[in-house]
């Protein structure tokens, strides 16, 4: 029998697929992260097996949760970003439960992500609105006001200039037009004074793999708002998602605090 803070977190990616057992107590990963290319044709059947094949290979038998790539409503993906359509409108949470025979609670990766950085990590003693935003393909977010989760934020697509903020202050972006980092900065702070003078927020956490080169181009923002780089890395989606399945188990509401 699995101790009750123990839940196995599984992060879903567009071209990759991570789980291990974690300690909610701590935000510990308690076993080697194992990761499993994501399907090229990454339906709800295909994406399911691979998750069933981490747990299995895990021997978990306790509660599991899952990061998703889309906007997830009472367990149901309302879009997919990274994966297949087939997935809107798709209840997410029963088509994982009964591939892997565990309760499984999914949400949103950007949510996952903020969970764990809120119990766990950079925003851990923060109070008021925290808003963690992840610059990767995309711009993923999590809203928080006093550690308490405003799902499926999304705020990557607000627009700006007349497109998607993400088309144009994303990692990818950075990448795709060889930016500079101080020409990256400069997209990603127009963004991020947008996100400022709509939530006034109290605490930006900057996820994503940019942030490990955070010295590159978090001194150069210019912002009212404290700026402080996610530190949990790769295990947070995990880390998250194990964290909401415990919670659900344990009967907490959704979108009860995080800390």
């Amino acid at each position: 029998m699995a101790p009750r803070t123990h839940a196995f977190g599984v992060d879903i990616g567009g071209s990759g697929i991570k789980g291990a057992v974690v300690d909610t107590a701590t935000g510990r990963l308690l076993t080697e992260r194992r990761r499993v290319d994501t399907p090229s044709l990454s339906t709800p059947k295909a994406v399911a097996k691979v998750v069933a094949q981490l747990v299995h290979e895990a021997g978990w038998d306790g509660v599991a949760g899952v990061a998703f790539p889309a906007v997830i409503k009472r367990g149901v993906a309302l879009t997919a970003a990274n994966v297949d359509k087939s997935w809107i409108g798709t209840d997410a949470d029963a088509t994982f439960s009964v591939a892997t025979g565990l309760d499984v609670t999914v949400l949103n990766d950007a949510d996952a992500a903020g969970l764990a950085e809120v119990r766990y990590g950079a925003a851990r003693e923060a109070s008021g609105v925290v808003i963690l935003l992840t610059f990767g393909t995309g711009i993923g977010s999590a809203l928080f006001l006093d550690g308490r989760l405003v799902s499926n934020s999304e705020l990557g697509h607000l627009e700006i200039d007349g497109l998607d903020a993400e088309t144009r202050a994303a990692a990818s972006a950075k990448e795709r037009e060889g930016l500079s980092w101080r020409e990256w900065a400069k997209r990603v702070q127009r963004y991020l004074r947008h996100v400022e003078d709509l939530f006034a927020p109290d605490l930006f956490v900057v996820g994503g793999g940019v942030s490990k080169k955070s010295e590159r181009w978090v001194p150069l923002l210019e912002l009212r708002t404290p700026v402080k780089p996610a530190e949990l890395e790769n295990d947070a989606g995990i880390a998250g998602a194990g964290l909401a399945a415990i919670e659900r188990s344990a009967g907490a509401p959704a979108d009860a605090p995080a800390g």
